[in-house]
């Protein structure tokens, strides 16, 4: 599939709704995430990003399609270049960092992924901290476990839910400069997010959700045309 814009579409997301019980949390959303292309999805709490989130990661049952470089989203060949940072890190307790990597590695079978390993910890810090089990992490550095584990692979489509919470202020500089890595690569990027500020200065499009439904979705140059800035627009579609 293409998009005249950008060149190839990786992500598609096609009426994706989500139920609980008689709770509407997805309302038959559709949008898609080009090559090369950093997606913000942004909202206030309870809008139906992490739902949003975990459907295309596969984690949910849901109705509608989601398709990851042409695959269905729940298929090896989708998981194979799917990268996804979780909000919350889940480690493994009695894994040390690195071993972390290790077993990314042999689940992906990447080959030669030592010095990519060790550029990764390097980057964020984590050198020194290799040997340390995942239990012994503080939040912050669990992340950063968790960031890294999702880069080795080097994937096609990466998604990242609430990326800056708990990180430094280095840690942060570090995955900007990384979105704009992945991003020069041809990578396709999400990032979910209600810090407007963390992004600002990375994204291409952002889409807005409010009470399950994506009530605006623009390209950077039309907010940019538009004289307003994202901060306002936001609070002008969300809070009404």
């Amino acid at each position: 599939m293409k998009s005249g814009r950008t060149g190839e579409v990786m992500l598609t997301v096609n009426d994706l709704t989500k139920q609980y019980d008689k709770t509407l949390a997805v309302n038959g959303i559709s949008f898609e995430v080009s090559d090369s292309e950093i997606a913000v999805l942004l909202g206030p709490n309870g809008a139906g990003k992490s739902t949003t989130i975990k459907c295309i990661a596969g984690m949910l049952r849901y109705k509608g399609s989601v398709e990851i470089c042409g695959y269905p989203n729940k298929s090896i060949k989708a998981k194979q270049v799917f990268g996804y940072v979780p909000e919350t890190p889940a480690l493994y307790e009695m894994l040390t960092v690195y071993e972390h990597l290790v077993f990314i590695a042999h689940a992906y079978d990447i080959k030669d992924y030592q010095e990519k390993a060790r550029q990764l910890l390097e980057r964020f810090d984590l050198l020194d901290k290799q040997d340390k089990l995942g239990k012994e992490l503080s939040k912050g550095m669990q992340q950063k476990v968790s960031i890294c584990c999702a880069l080795l692979m080097d994937p096609k489509v990466v998604l990242f839910d609430e990326p800056m919470i708990g990180l430094d202020p280095k840690a942060i500089k570090e995955l900007k400069e990384i979105f704009l890595e992945l991003k020069s690569k041809g990578c396709s990027i999400i990032i979910s997010t209600h810090l407007i500020d963390s992004v600002n200065d990375v994204w291409d499009k952002v889409l807005i959700m409010k009470e399950g439904n994506i009530v605006m979705s623009r390209l950077r140059q039309e907010i940019e045309q538009s004289g307003e800035s994202l901060e306002e627009i936001f609070f002008r579609v969300t809070e009404h």
